[in-house]
């Protein structure tokens, strides 16, 4: 007899929110800080009536400086507790950017493992919203070439409730990536609510033909692009790489070795980017399995248009999937 865990429908939004909640009733150290989290609920209302349950002390609204809230979350988890910190949009860590990369990075290793921070750094990424070149940028490969921090990027309901309990016990500091056109995506919440694994990538297709590697907001394109694969034949694997840094290589590795093929759909630029580093790590380990050389679809290298017609161009769409995929098994012959 099948049995099927049970679910509930929700959506990406409410099911961070929730994680917040839950986070906060289990645990009186965690407290969420950044700018308009309050009252006005978050810039995608992701900590809407928040505040109504936990009062100020805990949705703590800031000024608009992000190296100052983000040092003082720093400060506060050197102090044992908990903090969730939202940067609105990741172009905005860029403000913060000598706090996460020359403090909270680093001080675990620069005190000998005597200090830990033990904070969690929330930030909405990608593009697809029309929020022009300053808005829409795809930087977690920046940081995800950084030591010293996990980064994670869900891009199902599930992971996007169950990884952060996880990511609040790790005793070093975890950035969570959220892809902006994820937030009014439906999926299903196992009622069980328990947490997910924050340290491997998770198979969402199997196949047999080719490996489709991707992360957050480019899952769903990579999913549907292998659908219209398999009407022609073409059997895809996608594999969702969850968690940035650590790679898991293992899966990697083991997924393109079976396939002979691999594709790789990175919403990044292309040159220096998160999938540059998955292709060179698939030719140093498998480079005898493979029957073609490693696919990349990236966007376009340019500022991030605001018409839309530009926008869609410049960023991985299915055809370009689908095309890149037919590319690989045409030369690999």
């Amino acid at each position: 007899m099948t049995t099927t865990t049970p679910a509930v429908r929700t959506t990406y939004r409410d099911a961070m929110r929730a994680a917040i909640r839950d986070a906060m009733q289990r645990d009186p150290r965690v407290f969420v800080m950044g700018e308009d989290i309050g009252a006005y609920g978050g810039c995608y209302a992701v900590t809407k009536g928040l505040l109504d349950e936990f009062g100020p002390d805990r949705i703590r609204d800031t000024p608009l400086s992000e190296s100052g809230f983000v040092g003082a979350g720093i400060g506060a988890a050197l102090a044992d507790m908990r903090p969730i910190v939202e940067i609105m949009t990741v172009n905005f860590s860029m403000l913060a950017l000598d706090q996460i990369l020359n403090n909270a990075a680093t001080l675990s290793y620069m005190s000998g493992g005597q200090l830990h921070v033990p904070l969690v750094i929330r930030m909405t990424t990608g593009a697809g919203r029309q929020l022009g070149a300053q808005h829409s940028h795809s930087l977690e490969g920046w940081y995800a070439h950084i030591p010293g921090i996990t980064v994670l990027a869900p891009a199902t309901v599930a992971d996007a409730y169950g990884m952060l309990g996880p990511a609040l016990d790790d005793p070093d500091p975890v950035l969570i990536f959220e892809h902006g056109t994820l937030y009014n995506v439906e999926g299903e919440l196992p009622v069980a609510r328990d947490p997910v694994d924050i340290a491997h990538a998770a198979i969402r297709r199997p196949g047999n033909d080719v490996t489709l590697i991707t992360y957050g907001g480019t899952l769903p394109k990579v999913l549907a692009a292998a659908e219209e694969l398999a009407a022609a034949g073409v059997d895809a694997e996608v594999l969702d790489l969850r968690v940035l840094r650590p790679l898991d290589a293992d899966a990697i590795i083991t997924s393109v070795a079976r396939t002979r093929r691999a594709v790789v759909v990175d919403e990044g630029w292309r040159s220096g980017s998160i999938s540059a580093e998955i292709s060179a790590r698939i030719m140093e380990a498998a480079f005898y399995e493979l029957d073609a050389p490693v696919g990349r679809v990236c966007s376009a290298e340019v500022p991030m248009p605001y018409a839309k017609q530009l926008e869609d161009a410049a960023l991985p769409q299915v055809a370009g999937i689908v095309a890149a995929v037919q590319e690989v098994l045409r030369t690999g012959g």
